[in-house]
């Protein structure tokens, strides 16, 4: 009996030690992933001379990140509460316009199995593997000259961004859409046909309701690229536009002699933490939508 029970112990100890090395790289990972959100966090609590001598170690008084908070949503150059609504409103229509389109996109090219469907597809899919250094120079001045023609203002706009976005944001959403749709029977979408739906009516009121748990995977996939983006914001609003998101506020604390890094990273946290609340609640729908699309 004895024997056995040792026996046992042992196996228990293997597997135990069997899981133990995984378990110790996710950990030394996970600590890596999160280790500059760590160091926002640290150094939002000091005061610009602190970080600069130990920007690793932990801050001694808390109660200096309060004092940074304020600091930056009063500041005048920053303009948090506009920045913020900035943010929110190019964020916001930017994905309810992303996932419609992409929603009507993939449909169509799922259901219409023909050759220019699928080189449409797969222009979607390989556009997916053009930086966006390429193509910034370009489409700058394809905007200006379609605001030139149009009358209709691209740069410095609202406008402009949202299309923008819409324009790089739609290859990665049709490609998770797609793979979603092909698993839904299309024999649903017969009988709403037979019953006298219209093609719109089909997709509204059978196809869409049941395209909800991949488009939360858009939603959040998309949401968190748009409100963190900086680089693009930048070229077509401009750092001193009349619009400027978070991200592109942040900048105001950087000078050519001067940088202010207490504010700067108290303002990059501001920044962080309406999106880091939304990718928690949601990091569920993100990756059963991506597992569903991928295996259907």
């Amino acid at each position: 009996m004895k024997e056995i029970s040792r026996r046992s112990k042992m196996t228990w100890d293997a597997r135990q030690s069997k899981h133990l090395i995984p378990e110790l790289i996710g950990f030394i990972l996970s600590l890596t992933v999160l280790s500059p959100f760590i160091l926002v966090v640290f150094n939002a609590a000091k005061k610009s001379a602190d970080i600069v001598i130990s920007p690793i170690a932990p801050p001694t008084d808390w109660g200096q990140l309060f004092i940074n908070l304020k600091n930056v949503i009063g500041n005048q150059n920053f303009s948090y509460w506009k920045s913020f609504g900035s943010s929110l409103y190019i964020t916001a229509v930017s994905l309810i316009l992303l996932t419609l389109f992409s929603s009507m996109a993939a449909w169509v090219l799922v259901r219409n199995k023909t050759k220019w469907s699928q080189l449409i597809f797969m222009m979607f899919v390989a556009s997916m593997v053009i930086p966006f250094q390429v193509v910034m120079l370009p489409l700058l001045s394809t905007f200006r000259k379609v605001s030139e023609f149009t009358g209709i203002p691209l740069l410095s706009s609202y406008t402009g961004i949202i299309t923008a976005y819409l324009g790089f944001g739609g290859s990665l959403s049709v490609f998770i859409l797609h793979g979603f749709i092909k698993g839904i029977p299309k024999e649903l979408e017969e009988a709403a046909w037979i019953d006298g739906c219209s093609p719109e009516n089909t997709f509204f009121q059978i196809v869409f309701p049941l395209l909800k748990p991949v488009q939360m995977t858009v939603l959040i996939l998309n949401g968190i690229w748009i409100w963190n983006d900086y680089l693009l914001p930048s070229l077509m609003l401009g750092l001193n536009g009349r619009i400027k998101t978070l991200p592109v506020a942040v900048s105001s604390f950087v000078g050519s002699y001067v940088k202010q890094w207490d504010l700067i990273l108290a303002a990059a946290f501001l920044a962080m933490i309406p999106i880091v609340i939304l990718f928690l609640c949601a990091q569920r729908q993100i990756i059963q939508g991506m597992v569903e699309g991928a295996i259907k």
